[in-house]
């Protein structure tokens, strides 16, 4: 046989052009599942590293915390205990007690 007629000419071309567009959509299809799961990464990557941050923040406002000095009502308060302690065993006198008592009340 020699060259196809009309028809089969337009049948090779509109098969060639299917499989074209086939493969076409098949790697964009791909394309697009490589950006999402890519996305995907980088947004897990992202919380992770906002969940260390505010675990680091956390710690440092413990530390903090635990190194802050007491407040001056609990250092007024364990001044005059270990006054009246002094006072008992006989190391301040009663007047040296009521000065110093005096002293820390202002």
């Amino acid at each position: 046989m020699g060259r196809p007629g009309l028809l089969g000419t337009v049948a090779r071309t509109a098969v060639v052009a299917g499989t074209a567009r086939a493969t076409t959509n098949a790697m964009d299809r791909r394309a697009q599942r490589k950006y999402s799961e890519q996305q995907a990464y980088a947004d897990q990557q992202a919380q992770e590293q906002a969940y260390q941050q505010q675990q680091y923040a956390q710690q440092a406002a413990a530390q903090q915390a635990a190194a802050a000095p007491p407040p001056a009502e609990d250092e007024l308060i364990t001044k005059l205990k270990q006054l009246g302690e002094l006072h008992q065993s006989g190391v301040l006198s009663d007047d040296e007690f009521a000065a110093a008592k005096a002293k820390l009340l202002g």
